[in-house]
């Protein structure tokens, strides 16, 4: 027996309310009232005889004793889901965060390899350009970044850095006869955070009057110069799959002495949570095997 402890449900309410720093996004999460959140709370800070939680006007701010329990329940409930998911199903999975175009051009055509190695792990892909708090998030275990590789991060791991390349369809070339012709197709980055990897920037200036086509997401960029549309600037390493098929190939007539340049980075973040989970850290292990880069940090 615990006879000092407080309610169960009191101590589930606190800890969706410390995650996600607001009462209103707790009860969503939880399904109840906002009322019954600040109910709940009140009657664990009476119990504890300590005030949880600063009440701002727009905002809850967690006390010290606050951050102190935050730690505890964190911990304990992630320790409790993970105990109760081993004991009731033979399979884990695992949910995993990364961009739309990598999800789609790289992660989930190679996510049959991982399979064949690890069979009783499933693993369900979030995709989204926007950058998830992982910490407060827990739905994702595991979230695959694109940008610049920032390795004070913890428990981020590097994946792989990518070369950008000229790539068009070998029907599209063949009917090109002036390079004054061409259409350039180009990603414009929803994330606001990435910096210009476009046309203009490569060519520096010898952009002249060509067309440039743009699209939100690489993939669809991909699909366009699939199609015939023009020449894709994008990732060497998301058109793999169309370069061994020949669906598509690189194209050099723009600029000879230009055909590849330095990209941005995709490493895998781990939550602090998850820092030491096995099947995690066993995906991490296949995505840098998959990706043919050294497993150091």
């Amino acid at each position: 027996m615990y006879p000092s402890l407080p309610s169960l449900n009191a101590l589930k309410v606190f800890d969706a309310a410390a995650r996600l720093g607001s009462f209103k996004r707790a009860a969503e999460e939880l399904f109840i009232t906002p009322t019954a959140v600040s109910h709940q709370i009140k009657s664990l800070e009476e119990s504890l005889g300590k005030l949880l939680f600063e009440r701002k006007t727009r905002a809850v701010l967690l006390t010290s004793e606050g951050r102190l329990l935050a730690q505890a329940t964190s911990q304990i409930f992630q320790q409790l889901a993970e105990t109760v998911n081993e004991i009731t199903s033979s399979k884990n999975t695992l949910t995993i965060s990364a961009t739309s175009s990598f999800a789609a051009m790289w992660l989930v055509p190679h996510l049959e390899s991982f399979y064949r190695k690890f069979p009783n792990i499933d693993v369900s892909v979030m995709t989204g350009e926007e950058v998830n708090d992982i910490e407060r998030d827990r739905r994702i275990d595991l979230a695959i970044r694109y940008g610049q590789y920032d390795k004070s991060l913890k428990n981020a791991h590097h994946l792989v850095t990518e070369t950008i390349g000229m790539y068009a369809a070998p029907s599209y070339l063949a009917q090109i006869e002036d390079t004054s012709e061409v259409q350039l197709l180009e990603t414009r980055w929803i994330n606001p955070s990435l910096p210009p990897l476009n046309w203009q920037t490569l060519l520096k200036g010898r952009l002249e009057d060509m067309p440039v086509r743009q699209f939100d997401q690489e993939h669809h960029v991909i699909q366009a110069a699939l199609a015939g549309q023009g020449i894709a600037l994008v990732s060497s390493l998301l058109v793999q799959s169309a370069l061994r098929n020949q669906w598509l190939v690189p194209y050099r007539g723009i600029c000879e002495d230009l055909s590849e340049t330095g990209g941005f980075s995709y490493s895998a973040l781990i939550p602090n949570r998850h820092s030491r989970n096995e099947n995690i850290l066993a995906f991490v292990s296949w995505l840098r095997e998959a990706l043919k880069v050294p497993a150091h940090g």
